[in-house]
């Protein structure tokens, strides 16, 4: 497939003069939309970007849009798409898709599914691969897409969706628990072939609370350096009891490294992190898991820790930092804990026997340096502080000890 055929399959204009760096930070649907298409005409390369970034990812992407590309292929056609990975507030990485990766994944969906034409009501936002693919998928296939605002949905007002055609929809595990919680959400939900369940861990007790109400729910497995997902669960399966992120799509085989976590080869593999370029088609994630009796996926848990909160990921070393910049804190610590509403929440423990902090002015700083889901939910003075005399802190210990 060429870029061209993608700008065209898009609904792009004649190309533009072409642009070397284009950067696209819209959450309106439709201007990203449009936006998006023109830069697949246009050339040269595509970066999207988080409209709630805060200062740290703001300086880091001034940054890489003035490195050299090391993309030893033409960029008009490979390479050309950047996506962001990596977390709001750790390390800004940027992962490298074009045309070919895209249509890889969009291929693999439609295979296991059964589908040659996919419509999809669109709720994760745009410029993040499950909201982008969620596009592709129809774009690439002759669908209808039907971007939608969350908060609308969740208020009640829900698009109308054909009779024709068959309908998916994706949900984070925050959102699917608020939907559950509304009757009328709940038949609406039953209207979809699949309602894709991704972005973090699901607690048990949510996914049972969908399979007693009805819902299509499929659980899947997938990264931003896959095109999103590689594995999903059909929703027979998971209305007959299983629980886990179903077989390998036909685009992907996933296996288990010897350190026990998740290697996916195919071609919706990124092509590297920007400005570097990679070649191979496998890529050895930070997942832990296995693979089941039955060859579904088993995610466990991730070897980098960091935490996955309402889907969006958060590493606590750099929240961390921010909290020590503030000045308001002779030592912290930031953990992920369980939360029944956002997987994991992200919660700021401090000494009980320091000073106590200065919440007030800690949230101002923050809201300059963090995006929104990196910032705590709760602080908590730990009345045990686990760290040794190597300055090493346990946070196993840390987490037993405090209450939140």
């Amino acid at each position: 497939m060429e870029r061209i055929e993608l700008a065209r399959a898009l609904g792009a204009t004649a190309a533009a003069q072409e642009a070397r760096n284009i950067f696209i930070s819209e959450s309106d649907p439709a201007r990203f939309m449009a936006a998006f298409a023109q830069a697949v005409a246009n050339g040269g390369n595509v970066f999207l970007c988080d409209p709630s970034w805060g200062q740290n990812e703001r300086e880091q992407l001034a940054h890489l849009a003035k490195s050299e590309s090391l993309n030893l292929e033409s960029e008009i056609n490979h390479g050309w798409l950047m996506i962001a990975s990596g977390g709001t507030s750790g390390r800004l990485k940027f992962a490298r898709h074009d045309q070919d990766t895209l249509r890889a994944a969009v291929n693999g969906f439609s295979a296991h599914f059964s589908v040659s034409r996919v419509n999809a009501v669109g709720v994760l936002p745009l410029h993040h691969v499950s909201g982008l693919m969620a596009w592709m998928r129809c774009a690439l296939t002759g669908g209808r897409f039907l971007p939608a605002s969350w908060t609308e949905i969740e208020a009640g007002r829900r698009p109308t969706m054909s009779d024709g055609g068959e309908w998916f929809l994706s949900l984070v595990p925050t959102q699917l628990q608020r939907l559950l919680a509304q009757p009328e959400a709940v038949g609406w939900l039953r209207r979809f072939r699949a309602v894709f369940l991704g972005g973090g861990p699901a607690w048990p007790e949510l996914l049972d609370r969908a399979a007693e109400a009805r819902v299509p729910l499929a659980p899947s497995y997938g990264l931003t350096e896959t095109a999103a997902m590689v594995a999903t669960l059909r929703p027979k399966e998971f209305l007959g009891g299983s629980r886990s992120s179903g077989t390998a799509m036909p685009h992907a085989r996933i296996d288990v490294t010897g350190e026990g976590t998740l290697r996916i080869t195919g071609e919706s593999v990124f092509r590297g992190y920007f400005p570097e370029w990679r070649a191979e088609r496998d890529f050895t994630t930070d997942d832990l898991g296995f693979i089941d009796g039955n060859g579904h996926v088993q995610v466990t848990g991730r070897r980098d820790g960091l935490i996955i909160t309402g889907g969006k990921k958060v590493s606590p070393t750099e929240v961390e930092a921010a909290l020590r910049a503030t000045g308001e804190f002779d030592d912290v610590a930031v953990l992920g804990v369980p939360d029944a509403e956002w997987g994991e929440a992200v919660v700021a423990c401090y000494p009980a026997t320091s000073r106590a902090p200065n919440l007030e002015r800690v949230a101002q700083a923050l809201a300059d340096q963090l995006a929104p889901p990196a910032r705590p939910k709760r602080y908590v003075a730990a009345a045990e502080w686990p760290r040794n005399a190597q300055g090493k802190l346990n946070r196993t210990l840390l987490a037993e000890k405090i209450k939140v």
